[in-house]
């Protein structure tokens, strides 16, 4: 696998895809498991919300020479959990939001999440969007590393499900 992100696709999932994708997303809940995190402990995602993403056009990969590397559901829409914060946004505009971003573990320590969210980054300025919304768990160490890395600014809480979630916001050029 290479550094280059020439060599990265970012697409829209096929439902063809899923196979590969449940797989990484399976990888994913176990890492978190093993990382003592609660998220995605119970149930969620599951394989219905993973097909519900790539029917309503939301779920997208990451490709290097045709290989699955990584998933995300990427929402250019509302979301709802992120209308009512524990905090303030740093806009109040259209924003893209980003849900379920799981890497394969053969592209563990590659860099790929971080390349993921700057093709992310490149999708939403294409579509005019300049802001990109995004959550995750407080013991999510990764995650939560990734955001800080790419300069995504902490803006207070939401809530999914019942439980409190780190809410992040960056604005893009």
């Amino acid at each position: 696998m290479s550094n280059t992100t020439e060599q990265l696709l970012l697409r829209k999932a096929n439902i063809t895809d899923l196979p590969v994708i449940w797989t990484i997303i399976q990888d994913a809940i176990e890492q978190r498991r093993q990382e003592g995190s609660s998220q995605w402990q119970d149930g969620y995602p599951n394989e219905l919300s993973i097909t519900n993403d790539i029917n309503n056009g939301y779920g997208y990969v990451l490709t290097e020479n045709e290989t699955i590397l990584s998933y995300s559901a990427i929402i250019f829409d509302k979301e709802p959990a992120y209308e009512d914060i524990e905090g303030e946004w740093l806009t109040n505009g259209d924003y893209g939001v980003v849900h379920r971003v799981a890497v394969s573990k053969l592209a563990k320590g590659k860099g790929i999440a971080t390349k993921l969210f700057k093709n992310i980054e490149g999708l939403c300025l294409e579509k005019n969007i300049h802001s990109i919304k995004v959550d995750t768990n407080f013991d999510n160490v990764p995650m939560l590393k990734i955001l800080e890395k790419l300069e995504y600014t902490y803006c207070g809480e939401v809530y999914f499900r019942g439980a409190a979630r780190k809410a992040f916001e960056k604005k893009l050029a």
